[in-house]
């Protein structure tokens, strides 16, 4: 295990500051009302390739030297990281080898192969994605860079929150989307180190609650195929990440397929921007949760906002 630093997080925003670009922060007076904070969006939906892990992928991809480069870079992942890999290999010109389920959002597949990834397809569990992948590694010699077990992607997620600090002039509370906890961990790198009087939350559907479970019970609890719209959020935890949530999370909270859909609905109507499932989950449990928002500031992660518009969930 390889914990990222501070200094890791100040040498990624510094590598990857020409491939990322640095997203605004969005407010919505009523979404203020509605939840009594005073909520700041980072919409890192607005990222190239619709995600933040963008941040992570470009500085692995960016960090390898010219003979790992050469073999290109490879991965598994249920479709943000794969887009955001494929994305940074195209900018470095090398190979990108990607696995992922068969039940990914076709927009999502549709993106990896956009930016020139090629895509091994797998059952959606978390035994078939890994035994997939090192298959197909062992065929490509591509340098792994895991979604978020990897201390170059969560030290690149950890940029994210240092502009959202600069951006606000600071927060009460941070909260975001927790999957396998690569946003998360990063968030924790940075907060804990930059403004330790902040809160870190971390939110996650209940039909996919296996952090929350871990964290409850002080030990990694991993599911092997959860089923939830947030289809962001379908991996467990892994040691690096929970050295992060484990050491430096305040609280994780889940909310219902339901609840999940309404809050996406609310940001699509009053904050005007498109995000996915993953990415409403954090407003669904500041609504759940009113008590412990009410009267803070709130920085919330948007992750992303790749959708399948001929799927939405409300339809």
């Amino acid at each position: 295990m390889t914990i990222p630093t501070l200094t890791d997080m100040r040498s990624a925003h510094d590598l990857i500051r020409p491939y990322v670009r640095r997203t605004p922060v969005r407010v919505s007076s009523y979404l203020n009302e509605l939840t009594g904070a005073e909520l700041f969006f980072k919409c890192e939906n607005f990222q190239e390739p619709g995600a933040f892990k963008v941040r992570g992928a470009a500085n692995a991809v960016f960090g390898l030297d010219e003979a790992q480069a050469a073999k290109g870079v490879a991965t598994h992942s249920s479709g943000n990281h794969a887009s955001c890999l494929s994305y940074a290999a195209m900018l470095r010109g090398i190979p990108c080898n990607v696995v992922m389920p068969r039940t990914a959002p076709q927009a999502k597949k549709d993106t990896v192969r956009r930016y020139g990834g090629v895509i091994t397809e797998c059952e959606p569990s978390t035994s078939s994605r890994e035994e997939t992948f090192a298959k197909v590694q062992a065929e490509t010699g591509g340098d792994f860079v895991h979604p978020y077990n990897d201390p170059r992607v969560i030290a690149g997620q950890a940029t994210c929150s240092a502009e959202l600090l600069e951006q606000t002039d600071g927060v009460d509370a941070v909260i975001a989307p927790i999957g396998g906890g690569g946003m998360v961990s990063g968030t924790c790198l940075t907060v804990s180190n930059l403004a330790p009087e902040t809160a870190i939350y971390a939110a996650e559907p209940e039909q996919a609650d296996d952090a929350y479970r871990s964290f409850k019970a002080g030990h990694i609890i991993a599911d092997d195929a959860p089923k939830t719209i947030a289809d962001g959020l379908l991996v467990p935890l892994k040691e690096n990440t929970w050295h992060f949530v484990s050491n430096h999370v305040t609280d994780i909270f889940t909310a219902s397929e339901q609840e999940i859909i309404d809050a996406m609905k609310l940001t699509w109507k009053h904050l005007r921007v498109v995000m996915e499932p993953s990415s409403a989950v954090p407003l669904a449990t500041i609504l759940k949760n009113p008590d412990v928002f009410k009267g803070k500031r709130v920085g919330v992660i948007i992750t992303g906002g790749n959708v399948d518009l001929d799927k939405l969930p409300w339809i």
